[in-house]
């Protein structure tokens, strides 16, 4: 698998590639497939990933979940949608799925091995712009962004993974240093900072990392040395290395957090030939997994769409 690095330093360089450790074989990934294959015409934006080696990707077009196995790239359609987008998606230790409902205003939760929906929150109630986009699962809540208000849906979870009732939805509106630029995409990709206190979510028009207080929705903009994340979209958190795809200029931006992350230090880019204006990204073992959404081409029935893992 060709993984390309862009540090800021030879000597960032020559730590990530481990240029004095001798050459050993990485077995790692052996039955993992480098790029898989989604339907034609899917649209796919959001991605999950279990325990085991399978993914869950969501349409754009009608709200299906495809299940991909990442060892053979095999997989089918196992959940039909309502009609309207999935987009970010997560799955809890259950094993369903938590699904951003885009402009619909909606969160869902879908159970993959029946294909029922389980639960539908609606978080918007007038007819004002909404995109409903990404979500993350902490211990005691699911929370949501919207990237057309100024914003996190807060959707209580039970202690025994039950789930809550659709009224018990608390709107947190963002403040502190969040600034909302009309008309454009804002809030989009959110993860837990490294020590599980706050969230972390991704202004995609301003280019900027906020740390938000989940108890009073301020935002502290997060210090990553200069460095910009315009266009950032889906995160990914493992320990304390944040992953931001930047989808537009088709790579991964890679971040070492502090623990409270209201620091990060910029480590490099992940990027790749087969990637073709991603959109979220899933760990799985080493990789990383990311959606092939091509905002940048016209979408037809036949359009071809994909996944590529990338080397961590």
């Amino acid at each position: 698998m060709k993984r390309r690095l862009t540090a800021v330093a030879a000597g960032i360089l020559a730590l990530t590639f481990g240029a004095s450790a001798p050459a050993t074989a990485d077995h790692r990934h052996d039955t993992l497939e480098d790029h898989i294959d989604l339907p034609n015409g899917f649209q796919p934006e959001g991605i999950a990933v279990g325990r085991g080696p399978t993914a869950w990707v969501g349409s754009l077009v009608d709200g299906d979940i495809y299940e991909a196995d990442l060892r053979t790239g095999e997989g089918e359609v196992v959940a039909e949608g309502p009609g309207t987008p999935s987009v970010g998606l997560k799955v809890d230790r259950g094993g369903r799925l938590w699904v951003a409902g885009g402009p619909a205003g909606e969160g869902r939760v879908v159970d993959p091995r029946t294909g029922k929906t389980l639960a539908t929150y609606d978080f918007v109630d007038d007819a004002a712009p909404t995109f409903v986009n990404d979500v993350v699962l902490t211990p005691r809540a699911a929370w949501f962004t919207d990237s057309s208000r100024a914003a996190l849906y807060r959707v209580a979870r039970g202690h025994h993974g039950d789930l809550a009732d659709p009224a018990r939805v608390t709107v947190v509106p963002l403040g502190g240093d969040w600034v909302q630029v009309a008309g454009q995409f804002n809030a989009n990709g959110i993860e837990q900072t490294p020590d599980g206190r706050a969230l972390l979510v991704v202004n995609t028009i301003r280019g900027e990392l906020y740390r938000v207080d989940p108890r009073t929705g301020d935002a502290d903009r997060v210090d990553l040395g200069g460095t910009s994340v315009l266009n950032g979209d889906g995160l990914v958190l493992e320990g304390r290395t944040l992953y931001v795809v930047e989808g537009l200029d088709n790579r991964v931006a890679e971040f070492r957090l502090n623990r409270q992350g209201t620091e990060g230090r910029f480590k490099g880019y992940l990027t790749d030939d087969d990637l073709d204006f991603p959109s979220t990204a899933a760990a799985f073992r080493g990789s990383l997994y990311l959606v092939n959404a091509r905002f940048s081409t016209t979408p037809t029935p036949d359009t071809a769409y994909w996944l590529t893992r990338l080397d961590r």
